[in-house]
């Protein structure tokens, strides 16, 4: 599951730390260029829930192995594109293929580990996005620097292929997974009682509008960075995309707090350390920016990882539709904020980036506070 997590964001956020170049190779505004990773998570979160219900039917194993291998083919399409409209259908075709893996993956993991450990696998697992994440964008930008895009993005697809392999001969069997019909009157039946219950909404606003501010942050830090009195080049550029390793080390260090001290008292205190970071960026000092950086990486992902998990724990036999609405509205919370913030960086720069994604930030903090007073999910009939 580490492995299928890490090649999973490796592929979709490739094209991030390039956005500048995008811009300026295809003749497109800063606004504009964010669509390359924008379609791409904005295809995977309207592909989710089908998948999950696919999954729900047919298996998680069987999506999640499909999925990757799907996903690595049509990443190394994208190295071939003759324009810019091509590179947005290839990357809304790539997050569309890679939607199975994510829709099925907390719903395996929920099936599969025993309660008392499914904080720190899931902290585990999304270590493994993180770290794919990084390396996706750090490989990119360098090869960018010592070739062109086009030679990082192929390098990629040939990092999947190699994941799809791995993951296809390695992952466990499920041995705890029933199927359950893919009627539309029962997957209704489930989203009424998921939208009735007092504590899955809340998370899944959380998700939306931390995946947001996380996305809208890192979409236009390049263009900050590459500004006076900054002024870095693309490898350096990809670098700041290494402390995305306080992310995996954050994911599991979170799970493993939420397993000992409960969810309700970590999730509120890891979105103000996020929001403490963020304030940081707006430092003139690299080196204060860099901390910034750092902590609000880590503040998101470990709000991430207590949230996920949370959903998967509370929906019980619903978890797959759950899971799937949840990242939903992260990719939505992706594709959504992470372009609006375009808007806010013409108004203001980063400034604007800064004070836009911090209001999403306090309305989470809001959230997490509410959610410390959530009564436990009714045991199950």
């Amino acid at each position: 599951m580490f492995v299928g997590g890490f090649a999973t964001f490796a592929m979709l956020y490739a094209t991030q730390p390039l956005l500048p170049l995008l811009a300026t190779e295809f003749e497109v505004g800063p606004a504009t260029a964010s669509l390359s990773v924008s379609a791409g998570t904005g295809a995977l979160a309207l592909m989710l829930i089908p998948a999950s219900v696919l999954s729900d039917r047919v298996g998680r194993e069987t999506v999640m192995k499909a999925s990757l291998a799907l996903a690595a083919l049509i990443a190394l399409a994208c190295a071939a594109v003759g324009d810019f409209s091509q590179l947005l259908v290839l990357r809304a075709l790539l997050g569309a293929a890679l939607a199975g893996l994510p829709a099925a993956a907390m719903a395996y993991l929920g099936e599969e580990i025993a309660p008392s450990s499914q904080g720190k696998a899931m902290g585990l697992y999304i270590a493994g996005n993180a770290l794919g994440g990084m390396s996706g964008r750090f490989v990119s930008a360098l090869l960018t620097d010592w070739g062109n895009w086009r030679i990082a993005l192929l390098a990629l697809g040939v990092l999947g292929l190699l994941a799809a392999v791995i993951f296809w001969r390695s992952l466990p069997h499920s041995s705890r997974f029933r199927p359950r019909a893919a009627s539309l009157s029962r997957i209704a039946a489930d989203a009424r009682i998921i939208a009735a219950d007092a504590g899955l909404p809340w998370l899944f606003a959380t998700s939306l509008l931390g995946m947001g501010a996380f996305m809208g942050a890192y979409n236009y830090l390049g263009f900050r960075l590459l500004e006076a009195p900054f002024s870095l080049g693309q490898t350096a550029i990809g670098a700041i995309f290494l402390l995305y390793l306080i992310g995996s080390w954050a994911s599991a260090l979170a799970g493993q707090l939420s397993d000992r001290h409960g969810r309700r008292r970590i999730l509120w205190l890891m979105v103000v350390i996020s929001l403490s970071g963020l304030a940081l960026t707006l430092s003139q000092r690299l080196p204060l920016l860099i901390v910034g950086v750092g902590v609000f990486t880590f503040g998101f992902f470990a709000t991430h990882s207590v949230a996920s998990a949370w959903v998967a724990h509370r929906a019980r036999e619903r978890r797959g539709l759950a899971a799937a609405i949840y990242l939903t509205s992260y990719y939505l919370g992706a594709s959504l904020i992470g372009s609006l913030a375009g808007l806010a960086w013409s108004l203001g720069h980063w400034n604007g980036v800064v004070a836009g994604l911090g209001a999403c930030l306090l309305m989470l903090l809001a959230i997490a506070w509410r959610l410390r007073n959530l009564a436990p999910a009714p045991a199950p009939d």
